[in-house]
């Protein structure tokens, strides 16, 4: 079988186990759609000229048909969506556009209080606006000339509603949105919307949720950043979303490790979108970029902004950034020579903040996609804060492929990750085992 079909058929498989209130803008009919950097998307996905002054508020809504779902006697199972847009705040504190999913579920919740909510921060799913999570659930496998995009994280997200539990998932930042480009791995902007998704699901009439419901995050990978960073921004940027528990699989904590990690690795994609996201973020490190990278590395970088994480398997796995530079060098090599790139990364660490709340970090132990070393870093950094820490190193052997050793614990943690986070929503006290890791001074 050829390479790229073989790296097809991994990323396929891989993905495979896995009151009325008015609204500030109306949606756009559900057939309507507009061209994003060169792929269709629905209308619903551009966002209007002027966004409301709150955090978390609704912009608009429709109807969200999953594509798995089945009759129920109390409904659709697991339960009913609605696409969502609701407004947020980017790391320059700068209003913008966020879209997502609420989805109320039919099962009861047997917990005890009313029913929770965990906002759900997904994993890598590339840059370009078709790959957005809220189309996962609509288009849970797409395969077609335009994109390769799965939607692995429906997984974890039925696993939860099917326990009764309320769901909302972020899209994060100018991902489905038409109007910028993702800032991926920008710890502020997907922290923030981590915790505006909650606040949006909080204001959508006519679901279950009360004041009384506690809040819960789960996030694998980039996921797993996003809910570290949304821990720890909570007490300053939403005082008013109190957080029972939150789950934080395998966190890109520091990107400097995770960037050597993945170049030259079968995610070697992810340095596109890293590199595009700093430059949305920060547009004054462009002149670095374009003095750097060659004509090959600069039709990657815009390759990988329309890309899905499939698109960016099949055309950019194990790829060396030393091929998209002037010199010859790697992007890591760059960075640690270019004192503008590494102050910009350092302020992207996480781990500096107390997070908020029990939480419970679980990283594979042989890891070396998202390495497990800056992994259990960050739950030791957040133990000398006197935070209430699970840490959680997930021993498995390894398997040869990076991609693999990385993936394979989201599978085989994901069940203990849920009842972990499924005790916190049901009062049960968590139990810190900051004892277990060596704490230095």
């Amino acid at each position: 079988m050829p390479a790229c079909r073989r790296l097809l058929a991994a990323a396929v498989t891989a993905a495979a186990c896995l009151g009325a209130q008015a609204l500030a803008a109306p949606a756009a009919s559900a057939t309507d759609t507009v061209v994003s950097r060169g792929v269709t998307v629905p209308a619903f996905y551009t966002p209007p000229a002027t966004l409301p002054a709150a955090n978390g508020a609704l912009v608009r809504t429709e109807p969200l048909p999953l594509a798995l779902s089945l009759p129920g006697l109390d409904g659709p199972l697991p339960g009913r969506a609605t696409r969502l847009m609701y407004k947020s705040t980017d790391a320059d504190g700068r209003p913008v556009a966020v879209t997502g999913a609420y989805i109320e579920p039919s099962a009861s919740w047997k917990g005890g209080g009313a029913r929770p909510l965990v906002a759900v921060a997904p994993g890598t799913l590339g840059q370009g606006d078709q790959c957005a999570a809220s189309l996962g659930l609509e288009h849970p496998l797409t395969l077609n000339f335009q994109t390769v995009s799965v939607g692995y994280e429906d997984l974890a997200i039925y696993r939860l509603l099917a326990s009764g539990i309320a769901v909302v998932v972020t899209d994060y930042g100018g991902l489905g949105t038409t109007d910028r480009l993702h800032t991926y791995v920008n710890r502020v902007d997907e922290g923030h919307a981590v915790l505006d998704a909650v606040r949006a699901a909080r204001a959508l009439p006519g679901t279950s949720l009360t004041s009384a419901s506690r809040i819960g995050l789960y996030g694998y990978s980039q996921g797993g950043g996003a809910t570290a960073a949304a821990a720890e921004l909570q007490p300053s940027y939403a005082p008013d979303v109190r957080l029972s528990g939150s789950y934080v699989g395998a966190p890109p904590a520091d990107l400097t490790e995770v960037t050597k990690a993945i170049d030259g690795s079968e995610l070697a994609g992810a340095l596109g979108w890293s590199l595009n996201g700093f430059l949305q973020s920060d547009p004054s490190l462009r002149p670095i970029a374009d003095a750097h990278l060659n004509d090959a590395g600069k039709k990657a970088m815009q390759d990988l902004s329309t890309m899905c994480v499939g698109d960016g398997i099949l055309h950019y796995a194990y790829k060396s950034s030393t091929r998209w530079t002037n010199d010859g060098s790697s992007l890591s090599e760059i960075i640690a020579g270019t004192p503008a790139l590494k102050s910009f990364l350092d302020t992207q660490r996480i781990g500096r903040l107390k997070p908020s709340g029990p939480v419970r970090v679980a990283t594979g132990v042989n890891d070396n996609l998202v390495p497990h070393g800056q992994a259990r870093r960050l739950a030791v950094d957040w133990c000398k804060k006197g935070a209430d820490v699970t840490y959680k190193p997930v021993v498995l052997p390894g398997l040869g492929s990076a991609l693999i050793n990385h993936f394979t614990p989201l599978l085989t943690d994901q069940g203990d990750a849920i009842d972990w986070l499924t005790d916190r929503l049901s009062g049960r006290a968590a139990t810190s085992n900051c004892w277990s890791m060596p704490i230095q001074p």
